[in-house]
């Protein structure tokens, strides 16, 4: 099988019109609380698309939230365990989760030192009761709006190469 060169004259048009490689260093970002046990650190914003990309962290065991996505999530655990008492796994560092569009899992950890893990979030993140009653819900939109208010409330600019 051939496989076509993307045309020079194509490249060149996504060179000059197309966003600029960025690096996002985690430890440059701020922690931004969820409550007192849970924060995010945001990495990226994409409000053409609606996709986010954080670092959830969680300290101690207990149950974070139940919820529901809209679209799909993906996740990295980068330190401590967490899992969905919905499925029957249980991610650690280096497990890679993919959650469809439509599930209702509840965030949960018995780790006592907590979890930290990298999500890919698109779509809404709808906050359910037992009842699957909407309480709440998230978007990209939400949660840049929480980023900004809180590093103004601290005193300094949000980062704005986390927008795009």
């Amino acid at each position: 099988m051939h496989v076509a060169a993307v045309p020079e004259n194509i490249l060149e048009t996504i060179k000059e019109f197309g966003p600029p490689d960025i690096a996002i260093a985690e430890e440059d970002q701020t922690w931004v609380p969820f409550d007192e046990r849970a924060s995010w650190k945001p990495l990226r914003f994409d409000l053409s698309t609606g996709m986010w990309v954080v670092i959830t962290r969680v300290k101690g065991a207990g149950v974070i939230s139940r919820h529901q996505h809209t679209g799909p999530v993906s996740a990295y655990t980068l330190q401590g365990s967490w899992y969905y008492p919905e499925h029957d796994w249980v991610a650690r560092p280096g497990t890679f989760v993919f959650e469809p569009p439509g599930d209702v899992h509840t965030l949960t950890t018995d780790d006592p030192e907590g979890m930290t893990t990298l999500f890919i979030m698109n779509g809404v993140m709808r906050f359910l009761d037992d009842k699957d009653q909407l309480i709440d819900q998230h978007d990209c939109y939400y949660y840049l709006d929480q980023y900004v208010r809180y590093c103004r409330s601290q005193g300094f600019e949000p980062d704005s190469r986390l927008f795009h």
